[in-house]
């Protein structure tokens, strides 16, 4: 079998947005395509560079139920490119990813585009089955008077709507109430849960002062309201211990330690990266930012550990590589609920976990709490669940290039009792010196993955900003959405809240 080296170019995503805010007037469909043009205008991807396009998505709606396909042809990419959508709960943008990675390996495709999305602004909300039977047996009515018989049969219950429940289909349990039970038995406490949530926050909040996030974040323009939405909303830099301590149990009452403090709330958001094998983005002038090296999935039975899984997945993908956790200079994990975070932490240190669990000699190891999420994470910045994957591999590869560290490791936890860990290396080598012709010249450079606009001929900023058509959801515009190949690519950008949903 053909192997390759694959590496990770540049990472998009929107800004993170607390469900039913600003984001709340559009569709996932609306958010993936301008995630899909940032990314493309971003690296100026040209259209025939592109093979294969996945795309993550739990909430899906039914009129775009491949919204990989109906979102890259919104963002211009051409409609040779096959597009696949994937659903893993939290890790199906990791999944997006990884999917890309092996069709590269193997030498199937050279390139590919992987992301992820979800709007929990805007569920799919449907009527029960009884109805639902009742509607689909209609389209046999043949006179007016059949109409009549639509309601025969059923309940008024049946008449309510069905709202999707963020919960285990095979238990009935939400995450938070497997969170808090998994939390209880690791004797993980509502103190030490309040501080790394408040840790969150603080980091977050520090960083997007800073403008760390800058590099990753495309803006949005909403048309309707004529304003720009460049940062994201559910960072509290007001966040303190006396306010998290104030909060009632939201799970398990009254005697549970998980809060709408300390566990990610539901959100907004797109994100999208690009993949590509290392000789192919050399040979087209991309500068990678770093390697894919190594990475792992795991499932446990989906009881009182639900969210354990990166204790499996993270010592495999160590061991695939021959590393340990002490080469790892970078840690970005998701955080579905502080206590499910620090319950991994507290697996991986302990040696009875390594032996009984793990049938491991040792402790896979302690992470050092200043190398983790040191700018954040799904606490403070939000968790769209089809999206955070890609957000946790760009801001691993964007800290590995700024820190100048070798090795950073991801890791998510996901319903079902899945897990992910994945190993990256920062890219070290120069790209090779070619020769251009005249029109290779004209075109924007691609330097480390950020258009250098200084150097884009003809470009009118008036002219790419595209209206919405009158009526339409999609009512965000890409400001720079463009592809040389296409010429002119048009990008248009466009739950009531639960207390810790997550899923």
């Amino acid at each position: 079998m053909i192997t390759r080296d694959v590496v990770f170019i540049d990472g998009v995503r929107t800004p993170f947005l607390r469900a039913q805010s600003d984001f709340k007037t559009l569709t996932a469909y609306d958010l993936a395509r301008f995630a899909l043009g940032g990314l493309i205008s971003k690296s100026m991807l040209e259209g025939d560079q592109i093979g294969h396009l996945y795309f993550g998505n739990v909430m899906q709606d039914v009129n775009t139920h491949n919204i990989a396909r109906e979102a890259g042809l919104a963002a211009g990419i051409p409609g040779s490119v096959p597009a696949t959508t994937v659903s893993m709960a939290c890790i199906s943008s990791n999944m997006a990813i990884t999917s890309a990675v092996e069709a590269i390996r193997c030498g199937r495709i050279e390139s590919a585009i992987a992301g992820g999305v979800e709007v929990l602004s805007d569920l799919p909300i449907r009527y029960k089955k009884p109805l639902r039977q009742k509607l689909v047996e209609t389209r046999k009515y043949r006179k007016p008077a059949d109409w009549l018989s639509i309601f025969k049969g059923l309940k008024f219950s049946d008449l309510l709507p069905e709202v999707p429940s963020i919960s285990e289909f095979s238990t009935g349990d939400t995450m938070g109430v497997s969170c808090d039970k998994m939390a209880a038995k690791y004797g993980v406490t509502r103190q030490e849960q309040d501080a790394y949530a408040l840790r969150s926050h603080m980091s977050a909040f520090k960083a997007a002062a800073e403008g760390m996030f800058e590099e990753e974040i495309i803006p949005v323009y909403l048309q309707e309201s004529g304003e720009v939405i460049s940062e994201d909303n559910g960072v509290r830099g007001d966040t303190t211990m006396e306010s998290l301590a104030a909060l009632k149990p939201a799970f398990i009452r009254p005697h549970g330690t998980l809060t709408a403090g300390n566990s990610s709330f539901l959100t907004d958001g797109a994100s999208a990266s690009l993949i590509m094998g290392k000789k192919f983005a050399l040979v087209n002038g991309f500068k990678p930012k770093a390697y894919i090296r190594s990475y792992s999935y795991t499932a446990r039975k989906p009881d009182d550990e639900l969210l354990i899984g990166p204790a499996f997945a993270i010592p495999k993908a160590l061991d695939e590589l021959g590393i340990t956790l002490d080469d790892i200079d970078v840690f970005e994990f998701h955080e579905a609920f502080a206590g499910q975070v620090l319950t991994v932490l507290k697996a991986l240190a302990d040696q009875t976990f390594a032996k009984e669990r793990l049938n491991r000699e040792s402790a896979v190891g302690a992470i050092p709490i200043e190398k983790l999420n040191t700018l954040g994470g799904s606490l403070s910045l939000g968790h769209p669940f089809g999206a955070t994957g890609v957000r946790l591999l760009t801001t691993a590869a964007n800290r590995l290039v700024r820190e100048k560290s070798r090795y950073a490791l991801i890791a998510a936890c996901a319903a079902g009792g899945q897990g992910h860990a994945m190993v990256i290396e920062r890219y070290e080598e120069e790209s090779p010196k070619r020769e251009s012709t005249e029109a290779e010249s004209e075109k924007p450079l691609r330097e480390g993955g950020v258009l250098n606009v200084t150097v884009v001929k003809g470009a009118n900023p008036a002219e790419m900003a595209v209206p919405a058509e009158k009526g339409d959801s999609r009512e965000a515009v890409s400001q720079s959405s463009h592809i040389e190949d296409q010429k002119s690519v048009k990008s248009m950008e466009g739950v009531k809240e639960q207390e810790g949903g997550t899923i």
